[in-house]
């Protein structure tokens, strides 16, 4: 049978299903990138995803594709060799996704030009043929001219450089999406309750429909577990003597209109007074300011932001960009976790290495974690020669180095920078409108998503909930929280008629994202 779009065909396709290749529990970015990999090869991949697609750590990064400057300045030359090159292959394989951005490092002693000018040169040096533009020297004049609002006392010049950035949420459903082109069969809001064994070995899982209760028995040559902060919770159910893998750290962003960096470039801040790199980047028309780094006691599907890292944010904008800043021109502020791999004798989750891991238990259940963003498709990689190997499925090599993901496009005819993120679906959506003008109004005056978006969410993207739209297949939660929330009942209604729904379904959507929207809103 087919895979789909369609979330009741693909449970029919579960349910006919004797036995798959794999399965991939976790749709983040790793799970996503492992069901792409896997089903790229051949197998018969299935990914199951508690939640939707990207809910946790991967719709609540920087935004950023990069190597890392700051993994170079810990000596982590592997790493950041590895992620110039996944780096390259996401700008060329998601154009409409990923794309380059000028970064500014301003500095505020003549010692610090030399010393950031050899270490990004270092940078551009190890890209080699995947270089996406060359760092230079800014005088202080120069730096005023591209960065505007930066803060001129002291300023004594800056650096220039590249790197690349991206929208994650959106990146995450067109993996999805891939995967669905692959063949490959992915559920959202199918939780994963425990593993089937049979001879010592995983033979499957058990899982729950969220949405209709319903219990079901999946069976599999393989399983992977890729289901970031919470790997270590599927480890326990397969092995309850496992200790634990991961260290969770926090990272914490707020989100301000665009006058408070009125530039195409982006700040980075190498190092504040207490070591940490911060960013202040061009996103989606709004201004994403970030990030925190603080380790959390326990792993949350939906982090909160602490006081200490709201104060700490608050205070760093103050102290590199010259608008006054008050807390009303903070239109979002949201948390991720990220998955570090323990580390004996680090002093503190920033010290972490994001190189990724893969483990095998005793019933030959695979684990994959660490990581990050722009490394996602070599961690898929890696996951699925594993797969093959324990699995015992017929040999191959990757290709996904350089398949062109869901949607690729290279020249799109739209001045509108968000509706690029659709790429060559871009028409598709558009006609969707075809008699319906209706559908061309904005859900908000204060958003730049329209209604059509909403109906193309439900038919082709498998949204299934007010927040699924306003947070992942728009931005709308992430960029401006309140006016996320006006724009929650246009939302509601337009997905209740795609979905069959009544007007207690969007009664209760309604009450379930003001709750979660009351978190973002500063």
């Amino acid at each position: 049978m087919p895979a789909s779009l369609n979330r009741e065909d693909a449970l029919r396709t579960v349910g006919t299903e004797k036995t798959w290749d794999v399965i991939v529990v976790g749709g983040g970015a790793t799970g996503l990138g492992t069901a792409v990999e896997a089903a790229s090869r051949g197998y018969k991949t299935l990914l199951l995803e508690a939640y939707d697609f990207g809910k946790g750590t991967s719709s609540r990064s920087t935004k950023l594709v990069h190597g890392g400057v700051r993994y170079l300045q810990q000596g982590n030359v592997k790493l950041v060799l590895e992620a110039l090159k996944e780096r390259g292959r996401m700008l060329r394989n998601a154009p409409h996704l990923a794309h380059r951005r000028a970064f500014i490092l301003p500095t505020y002693s003549y010692f610090g030009l030399p010393f950031y000018g050899i270490g990004l040169t270092l940078y551009d040096l190890l890209a080699r043929r995947e270089g996406i533009g060359r760092s230079r020297l800014l005088s202080r004049r120069r730096v005023q001219e591209a960065l505007p609002t930066i803060q001129g006392k002291g300023l004594k010049g800056g650096i220039l450089y590249y790197d690349g950035q991206f929208d994650d949420a959106r990146f995450a459903i067109t993996l999805f999406r891939t995967l669905v082109d692959l063949g490959g069969t992915a559920l959202n809001y199918m939780r994963v309750t425990g593993l089937v064994e049979r001879n010592g070995a995983v033979a499957g899982v058990h899982a729950e429909d969220v949405e209709s209760g319903a219990s079901l028995d999946i069976q599999c040559k393989a399983v992977v577990n890729a289901t970031g902060v919470f790997v270590d919770e599927l480890r326990k159910s397969d092995e309850p003597d496992a200790d634990p893998i991961l260290t969770v750290s926090q990272g914490t962003h707020v989100v301000l209109p665009r006058r408070y960096l009125p530039s195409n470039s982006a700040l980075m801040i190498p190092r504040t007074a207490d070591g940490r790199v911060l960013f202040a980047i061009p996103w989606h028309g709004h201004v994403v300011v970030g990030t925190t780094d603080d380790p959390v006691p326990r792993s949350e599907i939906e982090p909160k932001a602490q006081k200490s890292e709201r104060e700490y944010l608050f205070e760093h904008i103050e102290r590199y960009l010259t608008p006054k800043l008050t807390s009303s021109a903070i239109q979002s502020v949201w948390s991720g976790q990220r998955p570090l791999v323990r580390k004996a004798g680090a002093r503190n989750t920033a010290a972490l290495s994001r190189d990724h891991t893969i483990l095998i238990s005793r019933t030959k259940l695979i684990t994959v974690t660490g990581g990050k963003w722009t490394t996602y498709r070599k961690m898929g990689e890696d996951a699925v020669d594993r797969v093959a190997e324990l699995a015992n499925l017929p040999r191959s090599r990757s290709r996904t180095a350089n398949m062109k993901l869901h949607g690729w496009a290279s020249d799109l005819t739209t001045e509108n920078e968000w509706e690029r993120v659709y790429g060559s679906d871009l028409p598709k959506v558009r006609t969707l409108a075809d008699g319906r003008e209706d559908l061309l109004e904005l859900i908000d005056p204060d958003l730049p998503f329209r209604k059509i978006e909403i109906v193309w969410a439900a038919r082709e993207e498998m949204a299934r909930s007010v927040e699924d739209v306003l947070a992942r297949r728009t931005r709308a939660l992430f960029l401006h929280a309140k006016a996320s929330v006006g724009a929650a009942p246009v939302v509601a209604k337009l997905l209740a008629r795609e979905l069959h729904k009544d007007e207690r379904w969007q009664e209760e959507q309604l009450a379930q994202y003001n709750k979660l929207a009351s978190q973002y809103i500063w």
